[in-house]
C-alpha cells in the first residue's frame, strides 16, 4: 500500500495563492506519476495537474497559467502551487499516486475561494 499525506488546503479571497503538498510513503517503489484531481459538487473528478517520474507535465486547460506542479522524487513529494485563484476553483483536491498494482489517492483537501 502507498499513503498519501495532504497539506495546504483552506480558505483564501479570490486572487489569492495556496500551495498543496502530498507525500507518499509506504511501498513506494514503483510509483511512476504523482498529481492531484479535484471534485467540485455535482460534478465528477477532474484532472488538475499530474507529473510523471521523468518530469513530464500535464495541466488541466482551466488552470494552465496559475497553477504549477512539482515533485521531488527524492522525498516522494508533490507540490501544487496555486496562484490567481478564482471561485471556480473551489472543490476537494486529492492527492494521487499511480502504481501498476492499481491507483493510490489522498485523503482529499479543501479548496475554497470566496468572491
Amino acid at each position: 500500500q502507498v499513503q498519501l499525506v495532504e497539506s495546504g488546503g483552506g480558505l483564501v479571497q479570490a486572487g489569492g495563492s495556496l500551495r498543496l503538498s502530498c507525500a507518499a510513503s509506504g511501498t513506494i517503489f514503483s510509483i511512476t506519476v504523482m498529481g492531484w484531481y479535484r471534485q467540485a459538487p455535482g460534478k465528477q473528478r477532474e484532472l488538475v495537474a499530474r507529473i510523471t517520474s521523468d518530469g513530464r507535465i500535464n495541466y488541466a486547460e482551466s488552470v494552465k497559467g496559475r497553477f504549477t506542479i512539482s515533485r521531488d522524487n527524492a522525498k516522494n513529494t508533490v507540490l501544487l502551487q496555486m496562484n490567481s485563484l478564482k471561485p471556480e476553483d473551489t472543490a476537494v483536491y486529492y492527492c494521487n499516486a499511480v502504481k501498476i498494482t492499481g491507483l493510490y489517492w489522498g485523503q482529499g483537501t479543501q479548496v475554497t475561494v470566496s468572491s
